[in-house]
């Protein structure tokens, strides 16, 4: 069934679907604006792996005022690439576009081919014969396929697990700046003290003259920056300090580092977990 559907929703606009080799397909640039993306293109590109270009169908107002329709080439991406966009987007309400496409949309596809619009409902009304028939169907299918709602649920925990570090990762690849250690500490809910302990029992750094610096497999990837502060020492006396700090390119090292040990940010953990007798508390 190859046949162009359109879906809507009085939140989010129509949503056009295609059916490609018996997998549901959604035109890209239709989930990209429900989403809130202001740069549908870009966010496509980005986020998107797996489009496959189809004949759909755009339409166009001309200068009487009349609007028309016509077919045209169109990007559609599936189930996949719906989270990646989901999971990027700032929209508030992006949870509940997800509980109508994987709740309502995609389950009716897969089970009749179609989504209940209003002109459905309206021949519902109007032959009670057609309606128990297409009830009665939706129910022995949706009886066979209750598997499909725990796959529902799982993706739905999906979402929530990558949502966090989406986060994380982004506000990392956001920002251009240095990060003191001490912030970086703050992250994971460690001290700058007990963090850069556990930095140096991972082979990552070494105290020199008071100042922490990288070992040679790492000092020469960009990673870290020395900076010099002015400091007043106890008994008055002015002074110079080198002091560590971590580029974002670092940031992301040691986001990737500290994963392989099962150490994440607080972000993304499910409870605040205590580092106590953990062998780095200050």
């Amino acid at each position: 069934m190859n046949e162009l559907q359109i879906f809507r929703n009085q939140a989010f606009g129509e949503i056009r679907t295609v059916e490609i080799n018996g997998k549901p397909y959604f035109a890209a640039v239709d989930i990209a604006r429900a989403l809130g993306y202001s740069n549908t293109r870009d966010a496509i590109s980005r986020h998107c792996k797996g489009v496959v270009k189809h004949d759909g169908v755009s339409k166009t107002t001309n200068q009487h005022g009349v609007e028309t329709e016509q077919v045209t080439e169109m990007t559609f991406i599936q189930e996949g690439d719906i989270y990646r966009l989901i999971v990027k987007s700032q929209l508030p309400s992006a949870e509940k576009f997800e509980r109508w496409v994987f709740d309502e949309v995609l389950p009716s596809i897969r089970k009749h081919g179609m989504y209940m619009e209003d002109d459905i409902l309206n021949q519902i009304l109007s032959n009670p014969d057609f309606g128990i028939i297409l009830l009665t169907k939706y129910k022995e299918e949706k009886e066979k396929s209750s598997l499909l709602g725990d796959q529902v649920i799982e993706q739905q925990k999906l979402i929530s697990t990558l949502k966090p570090k989406a986060n994380y990762v982004d506000r990392i690849l956001s920002s251009r700046s240095l990060v003191a250690t001490t912030q970086i500490a703050k992250d994971y809910g460690y001290s700058a003290i007990a963090f850069n302990r556990l930095l140096r029992d991972l082979g990552v750094q070494f105290k020199v003259n008071d100042q922490w610096v990288l070992y040679a497999k790492y000092q020469n990837e960009g990673y870290t920056h020395s900076r010099t502060i002015d400091i007043t020492r106890g008994d008055g006396k002015p002074d110079i300090v080198m002091q560590t700090e971590w580029t974002q390119k670092g940031r992301l090292f040691l986001y990737e580092l500290l994963k392989q040990k099962g150490i994440v940010p607080v972000i993304e953990k499910p409870t605040q977990l205590s580092f106590e007798g953990l062998g780095y508390a200050e």
